[in-house]
């Protein structure tokens, strides 16, 4: 494709890669309205709490050990061909994960969802550098970040749709035709690029933090779904996941072309900033799976009731982030990323505080200051990343943030899930007591099983609803709490080591000379003491 014919094309370009990326976006986002329905034994498949953060996991921990490994992959075979292939494998796995029969069924096609997104991902932003030159890029990665704050958006509002109307497995259907339609767009439209100077691919590295993360995420899980921690099949993951992540981390500084350069985190001031992205996802990922269960469980309301109440996170969101860049030229990263975090770790304490019958529209704001909160920081740290880093490390740079993100859900959804379980179990349990062993296992297991053990039991079973929702929600608020603990310390990370604002040039040159001046006058002084000593 000659030069012409692509500036012609570049924003038609960028819209397919915006379709594709489109379907990636808002199927992290659409699960969450449907984690009730794919719970329910009648009409889902009766996934277990455990099950359900499997589910959510097995995508966000496959996508975030291949991220940056497929971006290089794309460097080398063609990123044109790369982005056809993910999009095709993520809509062959969206079917499956459609029409799985199974809890373990869908977690499996969620797994190879998850590969599918790692291939697409890295290859939107490379083609936009590639199609776009130096003056128009800002924008067209502009549009493209908006279009992922519209996905979250619209994700879990079309979910709600989706489930009011068809079966749960329709979330996931939707993505097919996105996905055939962007790869013959692509396969049309878009021009090949490659880098045959790419660096080599990590293949051990990538293995050893795919099998850490998974072996320390069950571990925590197990954990929480056994309601004991010192048990070998609990503590053996963990400690076995630590040490081979220990042993990633190792290797990684010895090769050439590490899959994640773990030397970067030896600068503070980027660990800080890396650490508050991931702070402020863990905080996100734990908020976003509860209160999934508090809205449709609890309170009682359709899917798609509970996906339109997400949409001030999302619109907080999106108001904040353009601004972001304005708090950052005109304070440094610092300052409004550490606001941020602090307001957001009110935000998310200020969850403990929400009851059985607490007005909705309180729920409303905390999704919108929440929302604002992550605009402010989300852009302020990433920059912060970015003018650490030399230009030539900025792709090095952006597999650490996206990395990050991604790790941090997963883990958040694990340990918050198990807490969340742990402590529900534990305030249900003296209500439970005079079930047969058998129910009060599968009642105590979450509060979709509980209700579901108590339509079993007919007008005996309506005692178990309303101590198993004020169960649910005490767990919910020492769960909050614990979130809201984490994004305050980070907060104070933040403010130790994140880099501030840059002094002006001029300011600079006016210390050196001082500097040099204040030298001078040492060094004048020191010779006249000598001087005076020898005479």
């Amino acid at each position: 494709m000659d030069t012409q014919t692509i500036y012609r094309r570049r924003w038609i370009i960028l819209s397919v890669l915006i379709v594709g990326l489109l379907a990636i976006v808002i199927d992290n986002t659409v699960l969450n309205v449907a984690l009730k329905t794919i719970a329910e034994p009648h009409g889902g498949l009766g996934a277990s709490q455990s099950q359900l953060e499997w589910a959510i996991n097995s995508y966000t921990l496959v996508f975030a050990g291949l991220l940056f490994t497929f971006g290089v992959i794309g460097d080398k075979v063609g990123r044109k061909r790369m982005l056809i292939i993910g999009l095709v494998l993520f809509g062959i796995a969206s079917l499956l994960s459609a029409y799985s029969r199974t809890p373990e069924q869908l977690i499996f096609a969620r797994a190879a969802m998850g590969l599918g997104g790692a291939a697409v991902m890295p290859q939107t932003l490379s083609i936009i550098s590639n199609v776009f030159e130096p003056a128009e890029r800002p924008r067209a990665i502009g549009l493209w970040a908006t279009a992922v704050g519209i996905g979250i958006a619209t994700g879990p509002v079309l979910g709600g749709l989706l489930l009011d109307h068809f079966w749960w497995g329709s979330v996931f259907l939707i993505n097919v035709p996105v996905t055939v339609v962007g790869a013959i767009a692509a396969a049309i439209l878009i021009p090949e690029s490659r880098n045959r100077e790419a660096g080599g691919i990590d293949y051990v590295g990538v293995l050893l933090s795919i099998v850490g993360l998974v072996l320390l995420v069950y571990g925590i899980v197990q954990g929480g779904d056994t309601a004991s921690w010192l048990r070998l099949d609990v503590l053996g993951p963990v400690v076995g996941g630590l040490a081979v992540l220990a042993l990633f981390a190792w290797y990684e500084t010895r090769i050439a072309h590490p899959s994640l350069d773990v030397r970067l985190f030896k600068d503070r001031r980027l660990s800080a900033s890396v650490g508050a992205i991931a702070l402020v996802f863990f905080g996100m990922g734990g908020v976003f799976f509860f209160t999934s269960f508090y809205l449709q469980n609890v309170r009682g309301y359709t899917p798609l009731d509970a996906g339109l109440l997400t949409v001030p996170f999302a619109v907080g969101q999106l108001l904040l982030s353009p601004r972001s860049a304005r708090l950052v030229a005109r304070y440094g990263a610092k300052a409004p990323t550490a606001i941020g975090m602090f307001v957001m770790a009110a935000v998310v304490a200020c969850y403990a505080t929400l009851g059985t019958d607490s007005p909705i529209w309180v729920l409303g704001l905390m999704f919108a200051l929440q929302g604002a909160a992550i605009g402010v920081v989300m852009p302020a740290a990433t920059a912060a990343v970015m003018d650490v880093l030399p230009r030539e490390r900025a792709g090095a740079g952006s597999a650490l943030t996206n990395t990050s993100r991604q790790v941090a859900f997963a883990l958040s959804v694990a340990v918050l899930g198990s807490i969340l379980a742990e402590f529900y179990r534990t305030a249900l349990s003296p209500t439970l007591a005079g079930l047969p062993a058998t129910a009060r296992s599968a009642a105590s297991s979450s509060i979709t099983a509980t209700q579901a053990v108590a339509q079993q039991l007919g007008s005996a079973g309506r005692a178990l609803l309303g101590p198993a929702n004020d169960a649910y929600v005490h767990a919910m608020h020492i769960t909050t709490l614990v979130a809201a603990v984490l994004v305050v310390a980070g907060g104070f990370v933040v403010l130790r080591w994140m880099p501030g604002k840059p002094k002006p040039a001029a300011e600079i040159a006016a210390a050196s000379e001082g500097s040099y001046e204040s030298e001078l006058a040492i060094m004048e002084e020191n010779m006249l003491n000598t001087a005076n000593r020898e005479g």
